[in-house]
């Protein structure tokens, strides 16, 4: 369903994997990876919105390097090694790679993010809000301590995801982050999953997927994102 394709970033060339519905149009979505990179979960929840009608981009910001779920000491490092600056930019390419395409039916897209991608997701947002009028996170907050986005600009409706066992971004830092958005004036709602871990949704970790909260997770996103990327 889905192909690589390459597009501009800030003077720079990135790229990504693109899936289009059958249809070959509909709302534009960036769905951003889990510290692994780019690997075939992603490029399969990409196949997952495109069947339900979205056009969604995942760019590739490891620029082709990746690890399985074996090394999660590897997939550690190459986070921290993140150019966070580069990976908003990229980003950002996704971004108008969507909006400058005729597959794409709307004005603005929405942006999705895993884990690291979950905090990405949010940072996209906030970078961009001429652009992005949706964001659903899924447990992630700021993995880095030197990113902290500017939430006054944020305009995007925000629905996030959450697990109750999550050592990494604990249910403290997301009622934190929920109250802070809320007092700042934003339209944010974040669902921490009863008895669930990091990566419930991701269903490539079966020692964590959790496939009644992955399935009330993905029914409660799809509708949100089509009712309020605009």
């Amino acid at each position: 369903m889905g192909e690589f394709v390459t597009f501009a970033s800030n003077g720079h060339e990135a790229g990504g994997y693109l899936a289009t519905p059958v249809s070959g149009h509909g709302p534009g979505l960036v769905v951003i990876q889990e510290w692994w990179g780019l690997v075939p979960h992603i490029e399969q929840v990409c196949d997952r919105f495109a069947a339900e009608g979205f056009v969604a981009l995942a760019p590739d910001l490891y620029h082709g390097a990746s690890v399985t779920n074996s090394e999660p000491d590897e997939a550690g490092k190459l986070m921290m090694a993140l150019n966070v600056d580069q990976a908003v930019k990229d980003m950002g390419g996704a971004v108008d790679h969507l909006l400058a395409s005729d597959t794409v039916t709307t004005s603005h897209v929405g942006v999705t993010g895993f884990c690291m991608g979950g905090g990405l997701a949010l940072a996209l947002a906030c970078a961009r809000p001429d652009a992005v009028s949706a964001c659903a996170p899924f447990y992630g907050v700021m993995p880095w301590p030197n990113l902290e986005p500017d939430w006054s600009k944020l305009d995007a409706a925000v629905l996030g995801h959450f697990a109750e066992n999550d050592s990494m971004f604990t249910p403290a830092m997301v009622g934190e982050l929920e109250s802070r958005l809320r007092a700042e004036g934003k339209e944010a709602e974040f669902i921490i999953h009863p008895s669930t871990d990091h990566a419930f949704f991701n269903d490539t970790r079966p020692e964590v997927h959790d496939p009644a909260a992955a399935a009330s997770a993905w029914a409660s996103v799809v509708p949100f994102l089509k009712a309020n990327i605009t």
